[in-house]
């Protein structure tokens, strides 16, 4: 069974009504886990309420919580979800909070060096001292996995593109997508063009791309795979692609063919976004209803 090891923010997310707790790399390690796969999480949160529950939760999940620092200056970060009326997510995310002060462990080195692969994504980028982390871990990581989370105005086109060259396998939207390829300064309508430019300009040979209801383009190894997507009723999208990549990093470490992991992973992502949050319970009867 592969290792995993996530890299990044953990956090709560405060929707209107309720909270609950996320944050991408923290999301793909639950959903990793729940398929078996052996997985780590680095990432620091405060000694508040906060942090507290969600040293719990991480625990109470199954995953081991020694990878998270405590921090004993910021507190725990908070991101407050506003959900439009069809269900798609807008983030108002604090700064500074712990997860920005993720330290260099040699803890979290020996982590990321017995993985198979490492999962990071450019949120994290946003302050130096998680960045400079980030950027000392990926020395040490095997096959490196790059979730492009464009989170404005936490980004720059030049950071991401840089990260891109540095990874192994590039995960995106079709939104993030347009915008690297306009930071590039190439305009075409077809998304197999856009990826084969970013595949050559960062010489990445794996790069998905999700594009929401209607499914996800995957290269792999020079081979296109395309997924038009799974009709569902959306109650949130908060957490279906990080749902979707661990889904599609888990089946391809395993070795399952290219196709039939991204149809297992479109299944899985269009589930959580027919349920509420990011980690929601799936069960085999509903899987079965798509991959029949």
């Amino acid at each position: 069974m592969p290792v995993v090891t996530c890299f990044g923010e953990v956090l709560l997310d405060v929707f209107p009504t309720h909270k609950k707790i996320g944050g991408a790399p923290l999301n793909v390690a639950l959903r990793l886990n729940s398929f078996g796969v052996e997985t780590n999480i680095i990432s620091r949160v405060s000694q508040d309420t906060n942090g507290i529950e969600i040293l719990e939760f991480v625990k109470n999940n199954g995953l081991d919580v020694s990878g998270i620092q405590i921090d004993k200056t910021f507190k725990t970060g908070v991101v407050q979800v506003t959900l439009n009326k069809v269900g798609s997510a807008t983030y108002s995310i604090d700064y500074p909070v712990a997860w920005d002060k993720i330290n260099i462990t040699k803890k979290a080195v020996e982590k990321v060096k017995s993985s198979d692969a490492f999962i990071f994504g450019s949120l994290v980028c946003r302050d130096p001292v998680s960045k400079n982390t980030l950027n000392h871990l990926l020395q040490f990581a095997g096959f490196k996995v790059f979730d492009v989370n464009i989170r404005p105005p936490h980004y720059s086109m030049g950071l991401l593109f840089e990260l891109m060259k540095r990874s192994d396998f590039i995960k995106c939207n079709d939104e993030e997508l347009q915008e690297i390829c306009e930071y590039l300064n190439f305009n075409s309508g077809s998304i197999e063009d856009q990826v084969r430019l970013i595949s050559l300009k960062t010489k990445t040979k794996q790069i998905c791309v999700t594009q929401g209801k209607d499914g996800a383009t995957l290269l792999y190894n020079d081979q296109f795979y395309i997924n038009k997507g799974y009709k569902v009723k959306v109650v949130d999208t908060v957490g279906a692609g990080d749902s979707f990549l661990a889904t599609l990093i888990s089946k391809l470490l395993n070795k399952t063919h290219p196709e039939k992991a991204l149809n297992f992973a479109c299944a899985i992502g269009s589930i959580v976004a027919s349920k509420k949050g990011a980690n929601p319970v799936i069960h085999a009867d509903e899987l079965n209803s798509f991959t029949k």
